[in-house]
């Protein structure tokens, strides 16, 4: 049957091309909002030639951007109107292969049909705008077997979870609850088992070699009685210039990764505020709330996923005939998709609270690196110097802060961090403003 111009597509498609017009306009926004001349704080490392390059930089990912979601608004529109969702549906069918398989050949084919749209502007970015602008160190090589080795690691993890998921929904009371408490243990475990055996596919991990470094990082950590069993380097050098640092672990036994390059490029006193920062992540329980958030989350989008499958439910069979698959043929699979698809824009706008959020807990995080630092300089030399590289817009209009930011933009972190940020910046005395 051909799609349906019901009240629930004509609604979906407003609100998605509502979120196309809201990116464009913040993207437009902050290209205006950029200067011929870096800003005082980054005068020391940032000359005009340089900051200009930056400057093309942004107008150039900004470009990029906008064309790459231009494309999959339209490819996603002409599939749907042209009964695309219909069409997989009897096509993925038409073997009678059973739910569970037939769910999995759907999902599938709509996940991989994503993936090749995407990998054009994956491709072009890494090897082209990337490295025009020096940042990419990628491989051919090293990128054909990223590609292989994602896809090989949703096929062999992601396929079975869907299948137990889908299983759920054809067969178990309650669906909703019961695939939510089954993808959280999964979630989590995952979570836990990703840094030694899923992480190391990628990149090579060794432990930082004894010395001044090393021992100004564990002397950080057991300042501010933060469990840190063991410091390693991983090569990010392999595919860019930019550098990064992150912590993996549970409980007792938590591990710090810095990127080869972040070691290279930075200070010492730099880099131990950078790990100043993450610890105040973990002091701040700012991890811990986003864990709950986010097993608070997807419990509710797995009981909102219940009810769009729901055979007897008369909004199922509104958004099935809104995608052009008749009453009949509603399932747990097409749902999922569907599912998806309806809250893709909702999700855009529930963004803007949650990097709210986020970005408070920027500034609590940069404020406990800060009263850590026992002395200059401080994290406000670490937040300049890592913003410089790679660079970036200092001064984003508020529309692009709001839609995409889950960090801060650098002058306001480095203004809180001086006593100049506004009330966002300080939310609680006690705490303030990361690097």
């Amino acid at each position: 049957m051909p799609p349906e111009l019901n009240a629930l597509a004509i609604a979906l498609l407003v609100a998605l091309l509502m979120v196309w017009n809201l990116d464009l306009i913040a993207t437009l926004l902050n290209l205006r909002s950029l200067r011929p001349r870096p800003p005082a704080e980054f005068r020391d490392i940032l000359d005009d030639e340089k900051y200009a390059r930056s400057q093309e930089y942004t107008r150039a990912n900004s470009r990029l951007s906008v064309l790459a979601d231009t494309v999959s608004l339209t490819v996603l529109l002409v599939f749907w109107f042209a009964g695309g969702f219909g069409w997989l549906d009897g096509l993925t069918r038409s073997p009678g292969y059973g739910p569970i398989l037939t769910g999995l050949l759907y999902i599938g084919s709509v996940l991989a049909a994503n993936h090749l749209l995407h990998l054009p502007f994956s491709i072009y970015d890494t090897f082209v705008l990337e490295e025009r602008f020096g940042f990419n160190k990628t491989t051919v090589r090293t990128f054909v077997l990223d590609q292989i080795k994602g896809l090989l690691l949703a096929a062999l993890i992601g396929l079975p979870l869907l299948a137990v998921i889908l299983w759920i929904f054809l067969h178990v009371g309650q669906a909703w609850l019961w695939a939510w408490l089954v993808f959280t243990a999964f979630s989590l475990a995952l979570t836990y088992l990703a840094p030694t055996l899923i992480m190391p596919l990628f990149n090579r991990f060794e432990p930082m070699e004894e010395g001044e470094l090393r021992d100004a990082i564990h002397e950080m950590a057991r300042r501010c009685e933060f469990p840190l069993r063991e410091v390693t380097v991983m090569d990010g050098s392999r595919r860019s210039s930019k550098s990064n640092a992150f912590f993996v672990g549970f409980g007792k036994h938590k591990k710090i990764a810095l990127f080869d390059t972040l070691v290279k490029n930075h200070s010492r006193d730099e880099l131990v505020a950078v790990l100043a920062h993450e610890i105040g992540h973990f002091k701040r329980r700012h991890i811990i709330q986003r864990l709950i958030l986010s097993v608070v989350q997807s419990g509710l989008l797995f009981f909102l996923l219940g009810l769009v499958i729901d055979p007897e439910s008369g909004f199922a069979r509104q958004l099935f005939a809104a995608f052009g698959v008749p009453p009949d043929h509603i399932s747990p699979h097409a749902g999922l998709v569907f599912f998806m698809i309806l809250f893709s824009p909702v999700n855009r706008f529930l963004g803007i609270a949650l990097n709210a959020w986020s970005r408070r807990h920027e500034f609590e995080a940069d404020a406990f690196a800060a009263s850590a630092q026992e002395a200059p300089p401080p994290p406000a030399s670490a937040l300049t110097n890592l913003s410089a590289a790679p660079p970036s817009n200092p001064p984003p209009p508020p529309p692009r802060v709001a839609l995409d930011y889950s960090h801060p933009p650098v002058l306001r972190r480095i203004a809180a961090l001086e006593g100049a940020g506004s009330p966002e910046a300080n939310p609680n005395p006690s705490h303030g403003p990361r690097p």
